[in-house]
């Protein structure tokens, strides 16, 4: 799988590159600034990029404006944020034209290599990753009434794992429960969400949008 590695931190973008490589992945460019990013990118076409959210040459949210460039232009590519800090505005930004291809990590997860090894392999292949303290942020908001009060702890809790991009076995094994009830659970969440019969993947990816809006 080809990467290309956009950040303006030396040291964490080294880091990155290094974990990434000795993992199996061919990191063929590495970016400082947003412009870069956009240049190398386009002449390398990778299967993902990861990106910091704040890049120069601004220093705001310069990265995730090349995401978005990114989307837009090879939505092949997958896109997995980093960002010093849980903001979802971000997350729900780019999840705007869909989940597909698209994950969202914090920079502290850069030395959990199988954490962050799965992100990229999972983004490369379509799916999609959520941070966990991002989840639980957007699971603890306070909230008028939502379709997502209508669910069960347990199902809040399935939801939750499928917003990190976890399949129903990862699912299965994390809650200690059979596949079977986790496939009863997201037909559960389906039904409350008001998610009529299709195809599935396309299912799960409204169920989490409606997740994150909430």
């Amino acid at each position: 799988m080809r990467l290309v590695v956009a950040d303006d931190a030396v040291l964490l973008r080294e880091g990155a590159v290094r974990l990434l490589t000795e993992a199996g992945f061919d990191v063929v460019a590495q970016a400082a600034d947003a412009e870069d990013l956009l240049r190398k990118v386009r002449a390398h076409k990778p299967d993902v990029a990861v990106i910091d959210v704040r890049m120069p040459p601004e220093n705001a949210d310069d990265g995730l404006r090349a995401a978005l460039t990114i989307r837009e232009e090879l939505p092949e590519t997958g896109i997995l944020l980093l960002s010093q800090y849980v903001e979802d505005r971000y997350l729900a930004e780019l999840l705007a034209s869909g989940a597909e291809g698209v994950g969202y990590l914090l920079k502290d997860r850069i030395a959990e290599v199988e954490r962050l090894t799965e992100a990229v392999e999972r983004v490369g292949a379509g799916g999609s990753v959520l941070d966990p303290e991002v989840v639980g942020q957007m699971l603890g908001r306070s909230r008028d009434k939502h379709p997502l009060d209508d669910l069960t702890d347990r199902e809040r809790e399935v939801l939750g794992l499928m917003a990190e991009g976890r399949t129903n076995r990862a699912i299965a094994e994390e809650l200690f429960i059979s596949e079977r009830a986790v496939e009863r659970h997201v037909t559960s969440i389906f039904s409350k969400l008001d998610l009529p019969p299709a195809k599935e993947d396309h299912r799960r990816v409204l169920a989490v949008l409606t997740y994150l809006r909430s």
